[in-house]
């Protein structure tokens, strides 16, 4: 298995689990020396590579800068795979990108796009928000005073969707996977003040969408079984 991102949040426990079930792992990085972007070094990464699971990820809100990079590493990724034979590629998403307006879900939902009509055989998973999203924001914000949007998540930790890709990079391909989930529904603020230590947490809108459910499962999911609560205690 190749992990494009396996330096990343999920990208860690992807590569960390997938090992442990034994199976040799080709971690794709910047730092490893391999470009997703430029597709520096992508061709010997994927040498006698049968699956990839792609969880490589941009920090912005731009529509721009996210249509950009995820078009960009998307076609290399799919290109170098490919000419090298690979046989499945899972990639991660996340739920509702196709009800809510946000630059940087544009950009999930171009990736989308060019994975189901590639040349190689795809699984497409989208979840909802880490837990560790919470803890994520309010590193972003200095200071007492930090600021939550206003939206409902069923969170999931990362370690179940790390379970999970695994799990369907193990498999056949199967096109839009069963989305997956957290056990329950909590809004962003109440997650970043569970976290916050006495800091003022307060609620910014972001969109009619986000604050009603948008990026909530519509139909069937798979259920996580981590709480927030219980993520919270362990970290």
């Amino acid at each position: 298995m190749a992990v494009a991102g396996g330096t990343g949040c999920v990208g860690k426990l992807v590569v960390e689990q997938a090992r442990e079930r034994g199976h040799e792992v080709v971690v794709i990085s910047r730092s490893g020396g391999v470009d997703l972007m430029t597709g520096a070094g992508l061709d010997d990464a994927l040498r006698g590579v049968d699956v990839v699971i792609d969880v490589a990820n941009v920090s912005t809100l731009s529509r721009k800068a996210s249509v950009a990079f995820f078009e960009t590493e998307t076609r290399n990724l799919l290109a170098a795979e490919q000419r090298a034979g690979v046989g499945h590629h899972v990639l991660l998403s996340i739920v509702g990108i196709d009800r809510v307006e946000s630059g940087y879900y544009l950009g999930k939902r171009r990736q989308e796009e060019l994975a189901l009509a590639g040349p190689i055989p795809v699984t497409l998973l989208r979840v909802t928000q880490f837990h560790e999203f919470a803890a994520q924001m309010l590193d972003k914000v200095p200071g007492p005073v930090k600021v939550a949007p206003l939206m409902k998540s069923r969170p999931v930790a990362a370690s179940e969707v790390a379970t999970e890709l695994v799990r369907l990079a193990e498999g056949p391909a199967q096109g839009r996977a069963t989305e997956l989930a957290g056990p329950e529904v909590l809004t962003m603020a109440s997650m970043m003040r569970r976290l916050a230590k006495g800091k003022l947490v307060l609620t910014v809108p972001v969109g009619k969408a986000m604050a009603n459910g948008g990026v909530l499962p519509t139909g069937d999911f798979h259920r996580g079984k981590i709480t927030f609560e219980q993520w919270a205690k362990s970290r």
